[in-house]
């Protein structure tokens, strides 16, 4: 009963330390807009594809024959 109840109280607690990594992930990217890695991989694309690498070949195939 012992291992189980350290398996949730553990698990409980790495749950609480991801929420608060996020957070503080979040905070950080609102303080700091120009360090942002995905500021493009967001779907800000005009093709719509959402991967600038890959907007050439949305935009073909978006096309049609």
């Amino acid at each position: 009963m012992v291992n189980y109840l350290l398996a949730v109280v553990i698990i409980f607690l790495l749950l609480c330390v991801w929420v608060a990594v996020q957070h503080a992930a979040r905070r950080f990217a609102q303080r700091h807009p120009e360090l942002e890695p995905q500021q493009q991989s967001r779907g800000d694309s005009q093709s719509g594809c959402g991967l600038c690498s890959l907007a050439q070949m949305c935009s073909n195939s978006n096309k049609g024959p």
